[in-house]
């Protein structure tokens, strides 16, 4: 795994269709892998993940949507486990990057 980026998994409730693929499609820019219909992973840089952060904010309405971000350290991460179809991460192998705990 990666050592200058962070595992974060992004969850979202978004009443909204329009706000919600706002939200998908930030996501999937940045680089995200869908790994649920409103879960997703996300391996990135501290600033790219601010960035992401804060962008996704802007685009919830606080009183009827969430926005959940758990970031994982590396020894979490040993603990993850899947279960049925396969996800697809070439995105992720794209970067060199390295994980920050």
């Amino acid at each position: 795994m990666a050592k200058n980026a962070y595992f974060t998994i992004v969850a979202y409730d978004v009443v909204d269709d329009k706000r919600r693929k706002k939200i998908v499609d930030k996501l999937l820019d940045a680089g995200g892998v869908r790994v649920n219909y409103s879960v997703f992973e996300c391996l990135l840089p501290k600033g790219k993940l601010n960035k992401l952060k804060e962008s996704l904010i802007n685009l919830i309405d606080e009183k009827q949507d969430r926005l959940i971000f758990y970031q994982l350290c590396e020894g979490c991460i040993e603990h993850v486990q899947y279960h049925g179809a396969e996800i697809d991460y070439s995105v992720l192998e794209k970067e060199e990057i390295n994980m920050f705990v």
